[in-house]
């Protein structure tokens, strides 16, 4: 599918499989380049739409901070779902992907199929700690400017909160620095400073108003977002919590079979019911 042209930008969407709607969202440095050991199994059920957000991948990355505020990215989302014509979606994000589809399903509540968010968070109320979180953004962004992208990236890899993925093999943790260095500098250093965890309101107090199925997804050796989603099923009318045993912050890198799985038969239960949930996951 070719880039869209929406609000003076260009969003690039991956499609493929079919079926009703799948919106994909990946996380910072990622792409929809992310989602591609994903495809075959969502692909079967699904159409698949894997979005490059703001900053990443073969979308654009202006230099105007104002198109990377998490409100314009929620925004140009909404037009590029107009322009899709995607009236009601299922819609999947991870880490800062989880972040803006929950901003984009508090905006768009009556478009929700289903939500489904992998360690993700509705942000950070104290303004204290939110500061602090602005200022460290502030530094990796600076650090990018000043340092490069290859020499950013390899400090990122090593931040304890991807530990775990130590124990990748070694082809899958190369595909993922591929896809990380493919990104422009420009466009993650802008996207730390406009929709970084400290740069966005927080919505704790909307969780409450969403009604929609929720599956709450996180890795057991990340104590952080599987307390995340313990407090933010206490406020979702319909949040559905699963924890994957052995897998980190990065759940379909690091458990991809499980992942899908967990994903596709809570889905089924979920939306289409009267089927036993399995998958055949290549």
């Amino acid at each position: 599918m070719p880039r869209s042209a929406i609000n003076g930008i260009h969003l690039n969407v991956e499609q493929a499989g079919s079926g009703p709607p799948l919106v994909l969202l990946h996380g910072f440095t990622g792409s929809a380049v992310t989602w591609e050991p994903h495809i075959a199994a969502f692909g079967r059920r699904y159409t698949v739409y894997a979005i490059d957000v703001i900053g990443h991948g073969q979308s654009d990355a202006p230099l105007d901070l104002e198109h990377y505020r998490m409100e314009r990215a929620v925004e140009d989302l909404r037009a590029l779902l107009d322009r899709l014509d995607l009236a009601s979606i299922v819609l999947l994000g991870y880490s800062m992907g989880g972040r803006v589809a929950l901003h984009l399903a508090l905006a768009l509540p009556e478009r929700i199929r289903a939500l489904v968010l992998e360690s993700a968070s509705p942000g950070i109320v104290g303004p204290v700690e939110r500061a602090a979180r602005v200022r460290a953004d502030e530094a990796l962004a600076d650090s990018i400017e000043r340092d490069g992208l290859e020499a950013f990236i390899d400090r990122w890899q090593s931040l304890p909160l991807f530990a775990s993925q130590q124990r990748l093999p070694s082809d899958v943790w190369q595909r993922q620095r591929t896809t990380r260095l493919a990104n422009n500098p420009t466009g993650l250093a802008n996207s730390l400073r406009g929709m970084g965890a400290g740069a966005m309101t927080p919505v704790w107090d909307r969780l409450e108003t969403f009604a929609a199925p929720t599956l709450l997804l996180a890795g057991a050796l990340d104590a952080k977002y599987v307390a995340q989603g313990e407090a933010m099923a206490r406020l979702l009318p319909a949040a559905t919590r699963l924890v994957l045993p052995d897998a980190g912050h990065t759940t379909h890198l690091e458990a991809p079979h499980r992942f899908d799985q967990t994903v596709l038969d809570w889905l089924t239960r979920t939306i289409t019911g009267g089927c036993d949930g399995r998958a055949d996951i290549a």
